[in-house]
């Protein structure tokens, strides 16, 4: 069994964002190439984005502080601290409104 606290790791990954050039920062929480689930905290500096690209499996987003935008052509949705969002099943990108931090969950399909 392993433990992390969520918190540490969004407090740590916004700091960097904030310094970056990209305005953004992430690591991969739990698991990876070699599982089919796969965690990845993101986090961004208000007014980055993760740009349009596709859907690799069924994905979440949930939002840990801050507020996004999911967006996926005409179709928007806001998320703020606390809530879960279902990515749509095609391209789409994530804009930060303020600095934020999500967790993604994908599940590959194969």
């Amino acid at each position: 069994m392993q433990k992390m606290s969520l918190t540490a790791l969004a407090r740590r990954h916004l700091d960097t964002a904030r310094e970056s050039t990209s305005g953004r920062s992430a690591s991969t929480v739990y698991g990876g190439h070699e599982h089919v689930l796969r965690q990845t905290m993101i986090a961004l500096r208000a007014g980055s984005s993760l740009n349009e690209h596709e859907n690799p499996g069924d994905a979440t987003v949930q939002v840990l502080s801050g507020r996004v935008r999911l967006v996926a052509g005409q179709d928007e949705w806001e998320g703020s601290a606390g809530d879960f969002l279902i990515v749509p099943e095609r391209r789409h990108s994530l804009e930060a409104d303020e600095d934020s931090v999500v967790l993604l969950s994908v599940a590959k399909r194969s």
